[in-house]
């Protein structure tokens, strides 16, 4: 028996139709466009972040998942690394791909802009692993720390 494309075909999640509903942290906001209950996506999990300026996450990974984020606007920051050795930057039309257990943070590199990216999860579950990791980076201790992920949504 054919599906019927009509309703199992493929759909359109208009801008102003995103999921705010979704795990939120101070300085950031997250709305989630592709999930399970929205479109049916088993595979895939995709939404949006905007991020305020001179906010950051803790450093944390997302387990198996792999995770893409695309920059739409402004300047992100990614820390990478067991003592977050590894810096780069990324800005407007720059794709971010983190593969999965690699410890990082995300941060807005600019005191005045909002970063606002796409991101992309090739899983539905908000897999998040906080992780202990000392900050080397002084130049950062005129940021104040702010949580990734609010506490009741972690997974271990």
């Amino acid at each position: 028996m054919t599906p019927d494309w009509k309703t199992q075909g493929v759909r359109i999640v208009r801008s102003g139709e995103l999921d705010t509903n979704t795990p939120q942290t101070p300085g950031m906001s997250r709305a989630a466009a592709i999930t399970h209950a929205k479109v049916g996506a088993n595979k895939l999990w995709a939404g949006t972040v905007v991020v305020e300026p001179a906010a950051r996450t803790a450093a944390h990974h997302h387990g198996d998942l792999e995770t893409v984020l695309f920059v739409i606007r402004g300047r992100a920051r990614m820390r990478w690394g067991d003592h977050l050795e590894f810096t780069d930057e990324a800005g407007p039309g720059d794709f971010i791909y983190v593969p999965p257990y690699v410890p990082h943070q995300e941060m807005n590199a600019t005191p005045d802009e909002p970063v606002e990216c796409v991101v992309v999860r090739s899983g539905q579950e908000p897999i998040v692993v906080n992780l202990d990791i000392a900050e080397a980076d002084v130049a950062l201790e005129n940021l104040a720390p702010i949580p990734f992920h609010p506490a009741g949504h972690h997974h271990s």
